[in-house]
């Protein structure tokens, strides 16, 4: 038996669903029964009626699958697969921010902890940070943890204040310009589209920002036949099977997120026989984190 053939047994014995993020090896987006991005796989899988969910990525993404569905067994298949910029904010910081601006609304990523989007007024996602900060009624906001993300946001909407902390995405925020420019220079027909977490020297470059999902549908929609992709290599898995007939370029240093692929078919098999590695929260925390994720999904429509 394959381990493919042996996945596809266990999923009907354990009543499981397996959850991709585009991130992953593509041998574990081929078992997943859905790709997609965090929030996108977290608000599908309330519809879903498996009682077990394996979910395929980093911490944060199963913290966010549990608490959209606190009744089901949410898998994750390695543990040490954390995300860094999940954690870059101090909760000191932010009251700091509250004491300083009365009016603040604290607008949280939802790439980050189950305890700081307790901390939080509202989530939001890459896709869509500019519509839930334009709609939000106060002026001051503190955009945490992500400063690329945030400064995205502070030039689409102008008229808010928008502060921004010190976090980051190591891996998009190590996409360099100069190698965007040299890939330019080498496909002067390619577009480039750029996820808003690189830096502004690299969105200012762009014909396209927008989201992983975005990102994809851009390149899927559009006529053009080339692109520069400026983002995690594991979105070429799906670039390249919506689009067989289309290239996709991406930086000389190759934008991989190690703690995606540390997930593997063998780490699958492992929890769906097991059990373990459960997304556990306490009651008090998934209470406060759920708070901010509602507030978006009512801001958000």
């Amino acid at each position: 038996m394959t381990k493919q053939e042996e996945i596809a047994k266990l999923k009907v014995e354990k009543d499981a669903v397996i959850l991709a993020h585009y991130y992953v090896e593509p041998e574990v987006q081929e078992v997943a029964d859905y790709i997609g991005d965090s929030f996108y796989l977290s608000k599908l899988a309330q519809g879903l009626t498996n009682s077990t969910i394996v979910f395929c990525g980093v911490n944060f993404m199963g913290e966010s699958g549990k608490l959209l569905s606190p009744a089901k067994k949410v898998l994750m298949p390695d543990l040490h697969a954390d995300c860094p910029m999940a954690h870059m904010v101090r909760k000191e910081d932010v009251e700091r921010y509250r004491q300083e601006y009365p009016d603040l609304a604290v607008v949280c990523y939802i790439n980050s902890t189950a305890e700081i989007k307790t901390w939080s007024d509202v989530c939001v996602t890459s896709a869509n940070a500019v519509k839930v900060v334009r709609e939000l009624s106060s002026h001051d906001i503190l955009f945490i943890p992500d400063q690329n993300l945030g400064q995205y946001v502070a030039q689409q909407v102008p008229e808010k204040n928008v502060m921004v902390v010190d976090g980051y995405c190591p891996i998009h925020n190590a996409i360099s310009a100069h190698e965007l420019h040299e890939l330019k220079q080498a496909h002067p027909q390619a577009q480039l589209l750029v996820h808003p977490e690189c830096p502004q020297a690299v969105r200012e470059m762009a014909d396209f920002v927008g989201s992983t999902s975005g990102i994809i549908k851009y390149a899927t929609e559009n006529a053009g036949q080339e692109f520069i992709i400026a983002t995690e290599i594991g979105v070429s898995y799906e670039l390249q099977k919506k689009n067989p007939d289309k290239m996709f370029y991406f930086p000389k240093t190759t934008p991989i997120c190690p703690d995606m692929k540390t997930i593997t078919l063998d780490k699958i098999i492992h929890v769906l026989k097991t059990g373990e590695n459960q997304a556990n929260l306490s009651a008090e925390t998934a209470a406060g984190a759920k708070l901010p994720l509602e507030r978006m999904l009512e801001l958000s429509k």
